[in-house]
């Protein structure tokens, strides 16, 4: 796993695309998917750990997947609540290109496939589901949580899947020091919503 997979907006490895079936929440379906973005040849294992155990989407309103990959996160919830705006975010092109393609090829037709700063400021999440780019390092984790945890709408719900060995319990402690009610903060609840397979889901919650 290189940093490629995460920051790097034009992959130096070929586009070669390839096909592979995947379940996502119970539908079955053919993505494409090709080297230079995040587990290119199978879906990652945290992720299948959200998608396992993460509540249902809300019906509408607007989600995102943030660092979406080739989609897979993006097209569960595009699947399964076909109401909601999915906003599908990364910095990577090539990444971008496939979760495009992914929605046509799957039918799921409210995904949005964007670079952050194309993403208008003004829209807030009703949900957001993350396998978060852990290995890029604190500070730019960090920065990517103050940016996009705080646009969670009033009972909006935001989980995300950190494995244990990667600092699952440690990125938990932050976010509640960062996001706690007390001092100039956005008032979000933290706290471990579930763990399977040596992962956690953490969830973020902003009270209504």
């Amino acid at each position: 796993m290189t940093s490629e997979h995460y920051f790097s907006a034009i992959p130096a490895s070929p586009d070669e695309r390839r096909r592979i079936d995947v379940s996502l929440r119970g539908h079955r379906v053919e993505v494409e998917t090709a080297p230079g973005t995040f587990s290119s040849e199978r879906l990652d294992q945290g992720t299948r750990v959200l998608l396992d155990l993460a509540p249902a989407p809300p019906p509408e309103g607007a989600a995102l997947d943030l660092g979406c990959g080739w989609g897979p996160i993006a097209l569960a919830l595009a699947l399964e609540s076909p109401g909601l705006d999915v906003w599908a975010v990364d910095v990577n092109e090539r990444a971008l290109d496939l979760a495009t393609a992914n929605a046509a090829r799957t039918g799921a037709t409210g995904i949005r496939a964007s670079l952050p700063d194309a993403v208008p400021t003004d829209v807030t999440f009703n949900v957001i589901w993350s396998n978060p780019p852990i290995r890029v390092g604190k500070p730019v984790l960090h920065g990517l949580m103050r940016t996009w945890l705080p646009r969670l709408a009033p009972g909006g719900e935001a989980y995300l899947v950190v494995q244990k060995h990667l600092g699952a319990d440690s990125l938990q402690r932050w976010l509640a020091d960062e996001f706690d009610h007390s001092g100039e903060s956005p008032g979000l609840d933290v706290s471990r919503y579930d763990s399977a397979k040596n992962f956690r889901i953490l969830r973020v919650a902003r009270p209504m």
